[in-house]
C-alpha cells in the first residue's frame, strides 16, 4: 500500500491518497474541500480512484465527497450511520464556518465495525470508534500496519468532544479498547497534524497514557 496525505481547507484536514501498487487503484479518505487540489494529486501519482471514504461526518473531512464523487462517477463509504445527522446539518456548518455551498448528502454505503473497504488488491478493516462523534469510524490496513484514524487520536492529544453527541468516555474507550490492541507498531494517519504510532501514544500521550 502506497499513501500520500494532502492537506485540505483553512482548517489543514489530512485527506489521504490511499492506493495499490499493482492495479493503481486508489480511495481518497476525508476528501474535506480543495477538490482541483485532490485531483491534481491523483493525476500526479497514476492513480485511478475508485472510491471516497469518510471517517465521519464534520464538513472538513466530508466537503467535496459529493462534489468528486458525483463528477466522477464513484461511490462514498462512510461513515458510520450514527453521523447521518453530520451530514444533514453540512449546509449549516458550511455557513458557520464560511466554507462554500455544501448540500447535505448521503453516502452510497454506510460503514459499521467489523466491515472491509477494497482498493484493488488491498484490504482495509473499519472499526467503528464513537466519541468525536457516535458514527466515527477508522480503517486500518492490517499488512502495512497502517491506520487512517480521523479525528479520534492525535499525537499528543485527542478528538474534540464538545460537538453535539461527543462522548468523551467513549473516545478513551474507543482508544484504549479498539486501537491500541492493535499493536504499538502501527503507524497512524490523524485527521490534523503530523503521524504517529499507538505505541508512542500509549506511551507519551497525556489523555490516553497506561
Amino acid at each position: 500500500m502506497r499513501y500520500q496525505i494532502i492537506p485540505v481547507t483553512p482548517f489543514q484536514q489530512n485527506c489521504s491518497l490511499v492506493w495499490d501498487e499493482q492495479s493503481m487503484q486508489g480511495a481518497l479518505i476525508d476528501p474535506g474541500g480543495d477538490e482541483e487540489k485532490l485531483l491534481a494529486a491523483v493525476q500526479q501519482a497514476g492513480v485511478t480512484l475508485t472510491r471516497l471514504l469518510l471517517t465521519h461526518g464534520h464538513l472538513d473531512h466530508v466537503g467535496a465527497a459529493r462534489t468528486l464523487a458525483d463528477r466522477l462517477g464513484i461511490p462514498v463509504e462512510g461513515p458510520q450511520e450514527e453521523d447521518a445527522f453530520w451530514l444533514a446539518k453540512l449546509p449549516e456548518q458550511a455557513m458557520m464556518f464560511g466554507f462554500p455551498d455544501t448540500p447535505a448528502f448521503l453516502p452510497e454505503r454506510w460503514l459499521s465495525d467489523g466491515d472491509t473497504v477494497q482498493i484493488g488488491s488491498l484490504t482495509l478493516d473499519v472499526i467503528h470508534c464513537p466519541g468525536h462523534t457516535p458514527g466515527h469510524v477508522v480503517f486500518h490496513h492490517a499488512p502495512s500496519q497502517t491506520a487512517f484514524v480521523g479525528d479520534v487520536l492525535f499525537k499528543g492529544s485527542i478528538g474534540r468532544t464538545d460537538f453535539p453527541r461527543g462522548d468523551h468516555d467513549a473516545l478513551i474507550r474507543s482508544i484504549r479498547e479498539r486501537l491500541f490492541p492493535l499493536g504499538d507498531a502501527v503507524t497512524f494517519v490523524p485527521g490534523h497534524g503530523p503521524i504517529s504510532t499507538f505505541g508512542r501514544e500509549r506511551i507519551s500521550n497525556p489523555f490516553v497514557t497506561d
